[in-house]
């Protein structure tokens, strides 16, 4: 398969078998990462699906991607870049709408799968534009509320549905934070799935077997 110049670097693995209409799950990495990680999972995961591994816009030193800046200062401790986040939020859009027209993709099927920042960044697409996504894959992260549509609370996110999983002895971010994402989504009336395993910050064997049995019955129901 050719690989048409989109509005972000990236990596794909086709659907097999090749075919218009193919569902897609999007790759998100995590801070200081790049398209290559995620993406190791690429096949082992259900045929039927055409993959896109994305590379964050903005560039570490000396090498590595995030998705927004994640600042140490001496008074105000660690902070987010929220506002290059909420522009991460809109360019991620951008190239799922580029990526569904240049494969010809369902665009009425699209999961995000996100680690750590990517999950942040997940959480944010998916909450600002439910129509856009039909599931996600959270892995290791949050929901940042400040880079969300200011609108969001009043869209339809009926058809949503989460795979929400942290590591119980996280280092890089606390699980308390990621517990905070169930009563949030039954607020909204969004079905998930949260799991909790006994590991760092990380995705264990037995969390991959399981997200990837809650993608395959999502992709069956459809």
């Amino acid at each position: 398969m050719d690989t048409p110049p989109l509005s972000m670097t990236y990596l794909v693995r086709p659907a097999t078998p090749q075919k218009k209409n193919a569902p897609v799950l999007i790759m998100l990495h995590g801070y200081g990462s790049n398209e290559e990680d995620l993406f190791s999972f690429a096949s082992e995961l259900p045929q039927e699906l055409c993959v896109l591994s994305v590379r964050a816009p903005y560039d570490l030193d000396p090498y590595g991607h995030a998705w927004y800046a994640i600042n140490f200062d001496a008074e105000q401790g660690k902070w987010s870049d929220d506002q290059q986040a909420i522009a991460s939020r809109e360019k991620i859009v951008a190239f799922i709408e580029g990526a569904c027209k240049a494969f010809d993709l369902d665009e009425s099927n699209i999961t995000l799968l996100g680690f750590s920042q990517g999950t942040i960044l997940s959480y944010a697409v998916a909450l600002s534009y439910p129509e856009k996504i039909k599931n996600v894959i959270a892995l290791s992260g949050y929901i940042n509320e400040g880079i969300l549509d200011s609108a969001y609370a009043s869209k339809d996110h009926s058809k949503l549905s989460f795979y929400i999983s942290h590591g119980q002895v996280d280092q890089v971010i606390p699980i308390e934070w990621a517990q905070k994402a169930p009563p949030f989504l039954n607020q909204m009336g969004i079905t998930h799935q949260y799991e909790e395993f006994p590991v760092g910050h990380g995705v264990a064997p037995q969390n991959f077997h399981s997200f990837k049995s809650w993608l395959e019955k999502q992709l069956a129901s459809r």
